[in-house]
């Protein structure tokens, strides 16, 4: 219990410094990019060039993954402060949310087909 414990707290630091690592290069380059972008950025390079193997990280982002709701509470209640902005603006955001996350899930899955179809061949 205490070995898992352990790997799933190195796990998630070293996610945590790949992030880091992410806004500290996004500052650095004044890039007009956001520091999590530039983290998971980095995080695909190091799984995709095999420096970091998937069971390197396994446990902690499984952890986090598990968790993921919990993190949203502060985003929950940070919405209750913009009450007058909902009143004022909800629809139009709920409409760019749904737009977007349809666009989002019809482009997802027009990729996947075409790579599936090109794997087929």
């Amino acid at each position: 219990m205490a070995r898992k414990l352990f790997d799933i707290c190195w796990q998630i630091v070293f996610l945590w410094l790949v992030f880091r690592c992410g806004v500290w290069l996004v500052g650095a380059l004044n890039l007009s990019l956001p520091g999590n972008v530039a983290g998971m950025l980095i995080m695909f390079a190091l799984l995709a060039s095999g420096i970091v193997k998937p069971g390197l990280i396994e446990a902690g982002s499984g952890f986090l993954l598990k968790h993921f709701a919990f993190f949203f509470i502060p985003i929950s209640v940070g919405l209750i402060s913009f009450g007058g902005l909902m009143r004022q603006s909800g629809l139009e955001l709920l409409v760019i949310l749904i737009v977007s996350a349809l666009v989002g899930a019809a482009v997802t899955g027009t990729a996947v087909q075409q790579l599936q179809q090109r794997r087929d061949r």
